[in-house]
Order: structure tokens, then sequence, then C-alpha cells
């Protein structure tokens, strides 16, 4: 596996296997790997020749007084894994080789309405530094198809939203979401976590699971099901910043002529932040 710090020597391996005729995927990460973005390697893997995945913090979604500077980071672990997985090229910028000026950026993407709900009404500005960065990594890779993990729902709809608004000549592929046997799901913030909130933690996939079957078994009345599930986590010794049903396709309130909803949640357990959301088809 090649690892690549500056944008010059990633574009000239690029350029290298685009005259070989390949086709490229690209798996943008922050880092602290886990099973979860072994999977979207692996959906790459099966649609690409060659496989680059980037590791970057980054500073622009991350908004005062959240975790940037804790955030873990575990490049010699990540670049082990990516290179047992088959990459074939890590790409691991510093802050200074993306945002030069002193970590800003002068052009921000902003993806209206969908930004401003759910996760981006609780984290203000956080989804222009995610679309901003991605917007920025397609431009540096420029792959053939990007893959995004569907745990996080409202950022996978927004860069699909992006790419489409913008004619950005990537497909975005949506791979699903890989929990661990008691069903959370994975994410690099599980490290946060004590043991005795990791054995908490399940209680979100418990409770998404249980307004789903409640759903499932012709219940509608969204606005109750949401407060149980705010009840259920708060019970649990969880804030939940969010509990909600929405179309899956707009993320908007759910219409008569929706046919798959999604909930959606997120809460804090100790120092973390989990999200996380499960989807149900209408019948």
């Amino acid at each position: 596996m090649i690892t690549a710090e500056r944008i010059s020597a990633l574009r000239e391996q690029v350029r290298q296997w685009r005259a070989e005729g390949a086709r490229i995927g690209f798996v943008p990460t922050m880092g602290s790997l886990h099973e979860g973005h072994m999977s979207l390697l692996e959906a790459a893997r099966q649609r690409a020749d060659r496989v680059i995945a980037s590791v970057f913090v980054n500073p622009l979604q991350f908004g005062p007084g959240e975790d940037f500077e804790r955030y873990p980071r575990t490049p010699e672990d990540d670049r082990r894994l990516l290179a047992d997985a088959g990459c074939d090229l890590m790409f691991l910028p510093a802050v200074a080789e993306i945002y030069p000026d002193n970590r800003q950026s002068a052009t921000r993407v902003t993806v209206k309405a969908l930004s401003e709900i759910l996760d981006g009404a609780v984290r203000p500005g956080h989804f222009d530094g995610v679309a901003t960065v991605v917007a920025k990594l397609f431009g540096i890779v420029q792959p053939d198809l990007a893959v995004f993990g569907e745990k996080d729902y409202q950022q996978l709809a927004i860069i699909r939203r992006m790419t489409a608004d913008l004619d950005l000549p990537v497909e975005i592929v949506g791979a699903p979401t890989v929990r661990s046997p008691d069903g959370l799901a994975m994410s690099s913030r599980n490290r946060y976590l004590s043991e005795a909130e990791r054995a908490v933690a399940p209680r979100i996939h418990e409770t998404l699971r249980a307004v789903a079957t409640r759903i499932d078994a012709g219940e509608r009345t969204f606005a109750a099901l949401e407060a149980f599930g705010i009840a259920e986590l708060r019970a649990a010794r969880m804030q939940p910043d969010y509990f909600e049903i929405r179309d899956a396709q707009t993320l908007y309130e759910p219409a008569r002529t929706s046919r798959e909803l999604v909930i959606l949640t997120a809460a804090r357990l100790g120092k973390a932040r989990l999200i996380d959301n499960l989807r149900v088809a209408l019948r």
C-alpha cells in the first residue's frame, strides 16, 4: 500500500492508474478505523480496480467546544488495517495541506435545508464543514465512486444531494451499518465509552427497533412514537439530542405518499455522542 501525504503525490499516482484504465474507488474517513470502515473499503473494492482511503480529521466540521482536539487519532493502526484490507493508497494529509490558510476555507459548500435539520439543528455549521471537505477531496482524488456508511444517514443524503447539484462525476455508494453483536453501531467515538456506558449503549438500537416494530404493526402516531423514543433513552440515562421519524428519501416529515421511513436519533452518553438510524418500509 502506498501512503501519500501530499496532494501532488496522490494525483501523480492517480494519473498512472488512469493511464492503465483503472476505475478508482474512494473511501473518505477521519481515521480511528474499525470494522465498519473495512466494510466500506470492501464495497469500494467490489466496484473499483484501485481503492484510495483518506484519513483526515476535518477541523471545519467541529464546532466550538466539540472534540476536535481529543478525537481519536491512530494513524499507525489505520495504516495496518488498510494495508491488510487491500487498500491501494492511504491519503494522510496534514491540516495545512487541505486548508493552507490556517484551518480556514474561503469557499464553503452549503446544502440548504438538508443541512439545517436533525444533526444540523444541533450542530450548526457541521454539515457545511462536511460538504466542503468532501467536495475538496473529490476534487483532489477525482474518483469514479465513493463509499459512505448509512450509519451517518443524514450525511449520506447531503453528499448525494451536493454531488448531484454540482454535477460531480462521482457515483455515491451507501453501505449498510455494521453493528456489534449486541446491536451497537460501530463508531470511532465508541472509544469514549466506559465499560458501564458500553453496556448501556445498545439501548439506542433496541429503542429504534421497538419503534420500527410499532410502525410495522400499523401505528402512525409519529409524535407519540418519537416521545416514546426520547423517554426510553432518558430512562437509560442518556441525553438525547433528537429522536425523529422522517421520510427515508427526503428526510422531511412523513407524508401520505411516503413509502419508507427512517428513524434517526443522536444521544449523549458520558463523553460520547452516538448516532444511529433504522429504516422501515410502509405497507
